[in-house]
């Protein structure tokens, strides 16, 4: 199996592959930033960035659950001198090697932000979220699980 990956990894399409989740994180973030989110560390030059969301008034804990509502996974993480619990935390950490597996590039980077950002913005209000999830749906209607990477 490890062979079986490092042969693959030797490849030109997996390269690209992993030129596309970096490009893919970098847009995101800035997405992201753009919103009014603060990124960690100001940017990514890998596959994930950390987003603090003290300025949108939310845990991570707390915006976890909420985009799990709308189909949007993401991870609860601590910041740098967080003054939550690693329990709670202020922040939340976003990974693009799933979505680029599917296919996604950097406009559905920027739709998936926009979409964090009205869940976020508009927590309290059901037929917004509804609206988001809708959007989620149809984006991943779009590009399949298996409809992505073909090495």
């Amino acid at each position: 199996a490890k062979a079986v990956a490092f042969k693959e990894a030797l490849g030109s399409d997996f390269k690209a592959y992993q030129q596309q989740v970096v490009a893919n994180a970098r847009v995101m973030a800035e997405a992201m930033a753009a919103l009014g989110f603060r990124i960690v560390s100001g940017g990514t030059d890998n596959h994930l960035f950390m987003v603090d969301l003290r300025a949108k008034k939310i845990t991570g804990k707390d915006a976890s659950a909420l985009l799990d509502e709308v189909h949007i996974t993401v991870n609860k993480n601590l910041i740098p001198y967080d003054p939550e619990s690693p329990m709670v935390t202020s922040g939340i950490r976003i990974g693009t090697p799933a979505l680029t597996t599917r296919g996604m590039k950097e406009p559905q980077m920027k739709e998936i932000a926009g979409y964090i950002d009205r869940a976020i913005v508009h927590r309290d209000d059901k037929k917004e979220l509804e609206a988001v999830r809708r959007g989620v749906a149809e984006l991943t209607k779009a590009f399949p699980i298996y409809g992505g990477l073909t090495m």
